[in-house]
């Protein structure tokens, strides 16, 4: 729907677009509902479903989604996306609430699929020769989806790239793609180390900085948990924890998105999400995570302000044990 400019109209017609889909795959065009009110969407109560048209960000609608419906008391959810419905299809088979999750093909309804889980690339060998020049610098490597990085804090601050037109592999510095490719325009005759070596030292001042108010200071918040989490385990009464690979692609270094761990807690494999600000998503996110990671618990790591309570209801109807807790960010 391309109808920005007018929240409120964009709201109506997803009420209306909704409403019609219901009663059409009901096949009763006279049933009673009330759309209510909902961000990025509509929602309506048909008996004791829920359903609910996700219409803004589809891939992380089913964390609001499965709120909308335990504060309604529905029993099951049928949830409606304009994309992304394999993914919320595997997502919503983690659950105890019963999910159906459906496309809408004009005004059908049509069942989605539960999609796999990507299939995470080996790290290319030739890529792994940085590694020591990363380490060097005073960055942390990091492995994610075949990707080698370095990161400060959780920040990244350099990668590994194949020169699409040469096929030339380089380390490239800065802090996300844009500063990537400035800072190549700016200093590509630079020693690679001592340029990272300087980011790193920028970086780091910023990241460990009392008052938090600079960008780089902000930027990948839950990573910069995640290091903490690395730097003392104790913290979530675990022995060890190391960054693992999250179930799906992070689209963009900007974007807030929860990160994944592996910890050992009392001498057993969990697995960790770590999440910053208010996500209900985040629950979903961790199903994916034990799904990719295979283990049969999880920790969901979120600062005290974030724990919210119908996050813990979130998390009480995942298939699996997962337990919600506090950590304050560093």
């Amino acid at each position: 729907m391309n109808d920005t400019a007018d929240p409120s109209r964009r709201a109506r017609l997803n009420a209306i677009k909704l409403t019609a889909l219901v009663r059409e795959h009901l096949g009763d065009p006279e049933v009673a509902v009330e759309p209510s009110p909902y961000p990025g969407g509509a929602a309506l109560m048909v008996g004791s479903t829920a359903w609910v048209l996700a219409d803004e960000s589809p891939h992380r609608s089913l964390g609001g989604a499965l709120g909308w419906a335990l504060r309604s008391g529905a029993d099951r959810l049928c949830l409606v996306a304009e994309s992304a419905s394999g993914l919320l299809a595997r997502r919503a088979l983690g659950f105890t609430l019963p999910v159906e999750v459906y496309a809408a093909e004009g005004r059908l309804l049509v069942r989605a699929a539960a999609e796999p889980l990507p299939i995470e690339p080996a790290v290319n060998e030739a890529h792994r020769t940085f590694e020591p020049v990363i380490v060097a610098a005073g960055a942390e490597v990091v492995h994610e989806h075949g990707v080698v990085a370095g990161e400060v804090d959780g920040l990244e601050v350099c990668r590994v790239v194949d020169d699409p037109a040469t096929g030339e592999t380089r380390l490239e510095v800065g802090v996300g793609a844009h500063d990537r490719e400035a800072f190549l325009l700016m200093h590509g005759n630079r020693p690679t180390a001592e340029a990272l070596a300087d980011v790193v030292e920028s970086v780091t001042a910023h990241r460990r900085a009392e008052v938090r108010e600079h960008p780089l200071a902000r930027l990948a918040a839950e990573r910069l948990l995640r290091s903490r989490l690395v730097a003392d385990p104790s913290a979530i009464g675990a022995s060890d924890v190391r960054p693992v690979s999250p179930p799906v692609r992070r689209t963009s270094l900007k974007d807030a998105t929860p990160c994944a761990a592996v910890a050992v807690v009392d001498g057993a494999e969990t697995a960790v999400v770590c999440s910053v600000g208010v996500d209900l998503d985040a629950v979903p996110f961790v199903v994916d995570t034990l799904a990719a990671t295979g283990l049969p618990s999880a920790l969901l790591v979120v600062p005290p302000r974030d724990a919210l309570e119908l996050q813990r209801r979130l998390a009480a109807l995942v298939t699996a044990p997962v337990r919600i807790v506090e950590v304050a960010l560093p």
